[in-house]
């Protein structure tokens, strides 16, 4: 796996770096001078890409004025195993594409995702049979077999399951919900998994109706994620914006971007059926794809 590959610890140990560039008040430059590297391999590290040995990582800190030993910790924990070296060409993991693997990465180590979506139910919430419904109306990967293109999207879900699983919130469309995606056992079999996922503790979801009342209508106009990863350094969390269009996927940070989708989370979110509201909707769509 190419180096410049990016990962959650690496977009962390980068944000780490940066921090400490600033509150030491130096330039890039000056900061590549003291481990005797370039300014552009500080730009990479600060972006999520190249990689730092642990000497030269702990010579920066203690060079810069962060000498503390908890801290250097951090950033060598940040360091630690973040390549994922070969990790993306074995089994069911060689069928994530390239540009899908940060956001695997980011769901793995967050603690909050919300998530907007329109016309198909997010990954993270379908069942196998809506899965291979899904796979059966898309064309052939090359070199990846569909079992292995199933379970790559079921072990997403992984994550709901873990000891201490993220906190995540979806905002649905109706059209995720009454468009047929297989036959109707499928969307039956889907609806009826929602319905128990929205009953966990950490799962919370709403569904936006075509016929929500004048004043309460506030449609999705494009489907998106924000992402939540905690730090343990001195940065701070790590916030991103998983946007996807047609044949283009973007993971955006700066301040603007997040705004802007933090306003339009607030305005969805508080637009939609809250969620006993929602489970009783489900519940309504459930029975139409019984007659």
């Amino acid at each position: 796996m190419p180096a410049t590959v990016r990962t959650a610890k690496k977009l962390l140990l980068g944000r780490e770096i940066a921090h400490m560039i600033e509150k030491a008040g130096i330039s890039q430059s000056e900061a590549a001078k003291l481990i005797e590297t370039s300014q552009s391999r500080i730009a990479l590290l600060i972006n999520g890409g190249g990689s730092i040995a642990p000497g030269d990582l702990v010579m920066l800190a203690d060079k810069l004025g962060f000498d503390d030993e908890g801290y250097k910790e951090a950033l060598r924990e940040l360091r630690r195993d973040n390549h994922k070296r070969g990790f993306w060409s074995t089994g069911h993991n060689r069928a994530y594409a390239e540009d899908l693997r940060l956001l695997v990465d980011l769901e793995k180590h967050a603690d909050q995702i919300r998530a907007a979506q329109v016309e198909v139910v997010p990954g993270l919430l379908q069942c196998e049979s809506y899965v291979r419904a899904q796979h059966a109306e898309q064309p052939e990967a090359r070199d990846v077999s569909l079992e292995d293109r199933i379970k790559a999207r079921l072990a997403r879900q992984d994550i709901l399951d873990k000891p201490e699983p993220p906190v995540v919130q979806f905002v649905l469309s109706e059209s995720c919900v009454r468009r047929t995606c297989g036959d109707a056992d499928v969307m039956r079999e889907q609806i009826d998994y929602l319905i128990r996922l929205s009953k966990r503790p950490n799962i919370m979801l709403q569904v936006m109706p075509f016929d929500q009342p004048a004043g309460q209508r506030s449609p999705i106009k494009s489907p998106f994620s924000l992402i939540h990863v905690p730090s343990p350094g001195a940065a701070g969390p790590l916030e991103l914006v998983y946007v996807e269009g047609e044949g283009e996927i973007r993971y955006l940070d700066d301040k603007k971007a997040l705004a802007a989708h933090e306003a339009a989370w607030a305005r969805v979110s508080n637009a939609a059926l809250r969620f006993e509201e929602t489970r009783k909707f489900l519940k309504s769509v459930l029975q139409d794809f019984r007659k």
